[in-house]
C-alpha cells in the first residue's frame, strides 16, 4: 500500500458573489477530484486551532502530525529549515519579503501594500535585490546595529536572523493578509525591538526605490521589489520524527519553504522539481511524476505533493487564477497521478485538501473547516458528493487536524 497526500493551498472559500453566490469549488470543472470524492470519504476538518494564526504554517504543521499548539514558535524557523539555517539559542528569525508599497509624494506611513510578493518578482533578481540592500553603506551598518542578517531565497521569500532578538511582545503583521492596507499600523511594535525593525523597513524603501532596477520596472508597468517586510517571526524549534510517529518513510514535493522546511525537520525527503515556482506557472505535471516515482521506483511509503498556486491567485485578487489553478490541480496533478498509480497496478490511499481558507472576498487566509477527500483504490463505495465545502459538511467533522495522517495510513472508511 502507497500513501499520497496532495494539498491546494487555499483552495477553500467562501461563496462569493462575482461566481454566482458558489466558492471557487464549486465552481471549477474538477472530474477528478469529484469521482474521488463520490468513491470515497468526504469530510471537513479544522487544520489551524483556534487562537493561533490561520496559515499554512499551523495547517500543515497539523497536517503532519505535529500539534501546532505544542510545536509551534512561528513560520520563519519552518522555512529557515528549508535553507539549511541553523538557528542557535537566542536567535530570532523573520521572513523578509520582498514587498511593493505604494508609490507617491507621502510619508512612508501612508503607503499601502500593494503587493506581499513585488507581483511574484523573479527569484533571481528577488535574491540580487536582497543582497544589494544588505550590502549597502547606508543599510549594512543599521541591519549590523540591529544584529539582523539575512539568508536569501531564489523567490521573494528571504530569511532574516537576529542575534539576541527580543520576540517577547514582539508584533508583526503578514503583508498577504493586509493587502491594500496602510503601512503605518501595520509597522513592527510591541517592544523596543520593533523600532529597529521598523528603522530597517524605512530605510530598504528609501534605497530600493531609487534601485535602476526598480525604476525600469516601473516605467514597464511592472510593480517594483521596493520594500522588506518583516513577519512571522520565531525561535529555533525541533519537531517529532515522521517515521516515528507512524513508521512511514516519505518525501515532500513543493516550491515552497514552509512545506520543505517542515518536512525536513520530521525526517522526510526534500525533492524539487524543476519549473517548480509556487505561482500558477508551475511545473503541475513535474510535481506529480516526481511523487509517483518516490513511492513506485524510490521505495518510499508516502509523497505529499503542495501545490501553492490557488493560495497565490486569491491573494493576488486574481479569482479567475484561482479557478485555473484548481483545475490545474485537477487535471495536470490528480488525474495524471490516478493513471500512473492504476498502470503500475499500486494500492494506494490519497488524501486531498486545502490547508486552509484563503478568501476571494478579503484576498487573506481564514481558519475554519476545510473540505477533505480520503480515497483507497481498493473500495469503490463512498460518499456520493461532489467535493466542495458545503458537501464536506455533509460527512465527518474533525477537529483536529493531527487526525488526518492516522486515517490515511489506518484507513478512513473503517475508522471514521
Amino acid at each position: 500500500m502507497k500513501y499520497i497526500l496532495i494539498i491546494g493551498d487555499g483552495m477553500a472559500d467562501e461563496p462569493s458573489e462575482m461566481l454566482g453566490g458558489l466558492t471557487p469549488l464549486e465552481k471549477a470543472h474538477i472530474p477528478a477530484m469529484d469521482s474521488l470524492s463520490m468513491r470515497g470519504v468526504l469530510g471537513s476538518v479544522r487544520n489551524c486551532p483556534e487562537g493561533l494564526p490561520a496559515g499554512s504554517d499551523t495547517a500543515i504543521l497539523s497536517i503532519f502530525g505535529c500539534d501546532p499548539r505544542k510545536y509551534y514558535t512561528g513560520r520563519a524557523p519552518l522555512e529557515a529549515a528549508a535553507q539549511g539555517v541553523a538557528l542557535e539559542p537566542g536567535d530570532l528569525a523573520f521572513r523578509c519579503n520582498m514587498a511593493s508599497l505604494e508609490l507617491g509624494d507621502m510619508p512612508f506611513e501612508e503607503r499601502r501594500i500593494i503587493s506581499h510578493s513585488s507581483g511574484g518578482i523573479e527569484g533571481e533578481l528577488s535574491r540580487e535585490l536582497a543582497e544589494y540592500l544588505f550590502g549597502h553603506p547606508e543599510f549594512k551598518p543599521l541591519a549590523e546595529k540591529a544584529g539582523v542578517r539575512v539568508h536569501t531565497s531564489l523567490s521573494f521569500r528571504h530569511i532574516a536572523v537576529q542575534r539576541g532578538g527580543d520576540g517577547e511582545g514582539l508584533i508583526l503583521t503578514p503583508p498577504h493578509d493586509n493587502l491594500g492596507e496602510k503601512a503605518g499600523p501595520l509597522l513592527p511594535r510591541g517592544n523596543k525591538n520593533a523600532a529597529a525593525l521598523s528603522e530597517l523597513m524605512k530605510k530598504s524603501f528609501e534605497i530600493l526605490s531609487a534601485h535602476p532596477t526598480n525604476i525600469k520596472r516601473e516605467r514597464e508597468g511592472r510593480l517594483p521589489a521596493n520594500c522588506v517586510w518583516f513577519w512571522a517571526q520565531g525561535t529555533a524549534v525541533a519537531l517529532p520524527s515522521f517515521f516515528d510517529m507512524y513508521g512511514k518513510t516519505g518525501a515532500v514535493v513543493s516550491a515552497v519553504p514552509l512545506c520543505h522546511g517542515i518536512g525536513a525537520l520530521i525526517g522526510l525527503k526534500l525533492i524539487d522539481v524543476e519549473g517548480a515556482t509556487g505561482e500558477l506557472d508551475t511545473n503541475y505535471e513535474g510535481k506529480a511524476a516526481a511523487a509517483v516515482k518516490a513511492v513506485t521506483e524510490d521505495g518510499l511509503d508516502f509523497a505529499a505533493v503542495h501545490i501553492e498556486a490557488p493560495d497565490e491567485c486569491t491573494h493576488n485578487g486574481d479569482t479567475e487564477g484561482k479557478l485555473l489553478a484548481i483545475e490545474y490541480i485537477d487535471r495536470r496533478v490528480v488525474a495524471p497521478m490516478l493513471d500512473s498509480l492504476r498502470q503500475k497496478g499500486v494500492d494506494f490511499r490519497m488524501l486531498i485538501l486545502s490547508d486552509h481558507k484563503t478568501l476571494t472576498s478579503t484576498r487573506g487566509h481564514a481558519g475554519g473547516y476545510v473540505p477533505f477527500i480520503l480515497y483507497d483504490s481498493r473500495i469503490d463505495k463512498g460518499s456520493g458528493f461532489e467535493y466542495n465545502e458545503k458537501n464536506g459538511l455533509r460527512g465527518p467533522v474533525l477537529e483536529d487536524g493531527t487526525a488526518l495522517m492516522p486515517l490515511l495510513f489506518d484507513g478512513g472508511h473503517e475508522h471514521i
